[in-house]
C-alpha cells in the first residue's frame, strides 16, 4: 500500500485556529493572541504556500466563523475557506443567503462544513436542546431545503423541525449547481444524512484500516441512494528533517500537560453522545503510554483537544507516505494543522509539498545565494527569471 501514488491530485487544507494557538498544548506558556492580524497572516501563508484551502472550527469557544472567512477572504486571492454551518440555530433560507453572499463576495471560494453539534451541553447553551437521533433528522430536513434553495428553486416545506412558506434566494452563489458540502459523522444517522445530502465525507485521523472501513460504509450508503461521494481526513502534522526530531517535537507539544488537565478535558470529552468523538477518545484511552497507535499516527493531542486528535509524525518522506497510503484508500482532501499554525504552514508546505502529487500548490521559482557584504540572503534569481522572460 505504501506504494501506491494516487492516481487523482490531492487538496491540503490548513487550519485557522480561533480558539487560540501556541507552543504546547494544555497550557497558556507559550501561547499567543489569536487576533484579526495573526489570523490573517495564517492565512495569507496558507494562500501563498499553496494550500487549497482553511478550515474554520465552530463552538463557543471560537469566533464565529462567517465573520472570520468574510474579514480574511479579501486579505487572499484563491484560498477556500471551509466556514462551519449549524442546522437549528439558523433557518434554511438565512443560511442560504448568507451561502450565497459570501461565495459571491469570495469569487466562489467558499467551502461549507455541515456540524450537527456533539456535546449537548454546549447544544443546550444554544438553544438546541434535541437529542443525538433528532438532531441527525433536523440536519436532514434542513439540508433539503438549504440545497433546493442554493440551486434557485422556491420553497415551500413542511416537516417535523423544518416549515417554510415560498422561501427563495434573490441572488444565487457563484458555484453551480451548489458550493461544495463537506460533513463528518460515524454514527448509522451521520452516514445516512451523509449518503443522501453530503459531497464530501470527513473523517478524523483514525488508523488507515478503520478508515477504509469506514469508507467502504459510507460509499455502500451512498450508492443505495444512486450518490457518489468524495473524502477527506482531518489529521494534525509534526513533520521535521527527520524522524528523531518529529518525535522529539511531538513529545516537546505535551510536555506541560499534566495528569489533571487530562482528565479534566477527557471528562469533558465523555459527556460527547458524538460517536466520532468516542472512537477519538478509545484511541488513547485518556493515557499517556502507547500513544502511536498506528506507525507514524499518534493519538497525543487528542490528550487535551476534542475533535481531531491524531497526528501524523516523522521525517518528510514518511509523512508522504503515510498520506499516500490514506489517498489509496480514496481520500483526496487532507485537512492538516500543525502548533504553531504559522510556523508549521511553512514546515508542512516546504518539506512534503514536493512530495505529494497536489491539485494546487505554488511553483517555487529559482533561488541563489546572495553572499554580498552583509551576510548570506537567500532570494529569487532575478538575473534567471530575466533570462527566462
Amino acid at each position: 500500500m505504501s506504494d501506491v501514488v494516487p492516481s487523482t491530485n490531492l487538496n491540503i487544507l490548513w487550519f485557522l485556529p480561533t480558539f487560540g494557538d501556541g507552543r504546547y498544548l494544555g497550557t497558556s506558556f507559550g501561547g499567543r493572541e489569536t487576533d484579526l492580524n495573526y489570523l490573517k497572516q495564517v492565512a495569507q501563508a496558507a494562500d501563498a504556500l499553496g494550500f487549497y484551502g482553511v478550515l474554520l472550527p465552530t463552538g463557543r469557544t471560537c469566533d464565529d466563523s462567517w465573520i472570520v472567512a468574510a474579514a480574511l477572504a479579501p486579505q487572499t486571492t484563491t484560498l477556500r475557506y471551509l466556514v462551519a454551518l449549524r442546522p437549528g440555530l439558523q433557518s434554511p433560507t438565512v443560511a442560504a443567503r448568507m451561502t450565497a453572499t459570501l461565495d459571491r463576495l469570495s469569487s466562489g471560494r467558499l467551502l461549507v462544513n455541515v456540524v450537527t453539534g456533539g456535546d449537548p451541553v454546549e447544544n443546550k447553551g444554544e438553544g438546541l436542546f434535541y437529542n443525538h437521533a433528532e438532531r441527525y433528522e433536523l440536519t436532514r430536513e434542513f439540508l433539503g431545503v438549504y440545497r433546493s434553495l442554493l440551486a434557485g428553486e422556491n420553497v415551500t416545506f413542511k416537516g417535523r423541525y423544518i416549515e417554510l412558506e415560498d422561501g427563495r434566494l434573490q441572488y444565487l452563489p457563484v458555484q453551480q449547481p451548489s458550493v461544495p458540502l463537506y460533513f463528518g459523522g460515524s454514527s448509522p444517522a451521520g452516514i445516512g444524512v451523509a449518503a443522501q445530502s453530503i459531497d464530501k465525507f470527513l473523517t478524523w485521523g483514525e488508523p488507515p484500516g478503520d478508515v477504509a472501513e469506514k469508507i467502504s460504509v459510507v460509499r455502500e450508503a451512498a450508492a443505495k441512494e444512486g450518490r457518489n461521494l468524495s473524502f477527506g481526513i482531518r489529521l494534525h502534522v509534526i513533520v521535521r528533517e527527520t524522524r528523531e526530531a518529529a518525535w522529539k517535537a511531538a513529545e516537546k507539544l505535551i510536555s506541560h500537560l499534566d495528569d489533571d488537565t487530562i482528565a479534566a478535558a477527557q471528562k469533558i470529552f465523555a459527556r460527547m453522545d458524538s460517536v466520532g468523538q468516542k472512537r477519538m477518545t478509545a484511541l488513547h484511552g485518556g493515557h499517556r503510554d502507547k500513544l502511536e497507535i498506528s506507525p507514524d499516527l499518534w493519538a497525543g493531542v487528542g490528550l487535551a483537544r476534542g475533535g481531531a486528535g491524531t497526528a501524523l509524525v516523522g521525517d518528510p518522506e514518511t509523512v508522504a507516505k503515510r498520506i499516500k497510503e490514506y489517498a489509496a484508500l480514496g481520500i483526496d482532501s487532507f485537512i492538516l494543522s500543525g502548533y504553531p499554525h504559522l510556523e508549521e504552514a511553512y514546515r508542512f508546505a516546504e518539506l512534503v509539498f514536493p512530495l505529494l502529487p497536489l491539485g494546487r500548490a505554488k511553483q517555487p521559482g529559482p533561488l541563489n545565494v546572495n553572499t554580498g557584504p552583509f551576510g548570506e540572503v537567500i532570494r529569487p534569481d532575478a538575473g534567471r527569471q530575466a533570462a527566462q522572460s
